[in-house]
C-alpha cells in the first residue's frame, strides 16, 4: 500500500513540512484576560492540532486600541 500524497512530506519554499495538511487561521478571540494575551487555553488548542504540517495562527492586535471587533 502506498502513502497518500496528503501525508507525504513536502518542501514549501525554505520550509520542509512533514505532511501537506495546512490549518488555516481562525480567529478564536479567547484572550479575555486583562492583558488580552494568549493563555494556556491557546497553547492547548494549538497543541491538539500539532499534527498538521503547517499551522497559520490567528491574528493578534498590537494594542487594545487596535481591536477590530468586540
Amino acid at each position: 500500500m502506498t502513502t497518500q500524497p496528503l501525508l507525504q512530506p513536502v518542501r514549501l519554499g525554505a520550509l520542509e513540512l512533514p505532511n501537506r495538511v495546512i490549518m488555516a487561521p481562525m480567529t478564536r478571540a479567547r484572550a479575555h484576560n486583562a492583558e488580552l494575551v494568549p493563555t494556556d487555553l491557546h497553547a492547548t488548542y494549538y497543541a491538539q492540532r500539532a499534527g498538521a504540517g503547517l499551522i497559520v495562527t490567528e491574528g493578534t492586535w498590537v494594542s487594545p486600541d487596535a481591536i477590530g471587533y468586540i
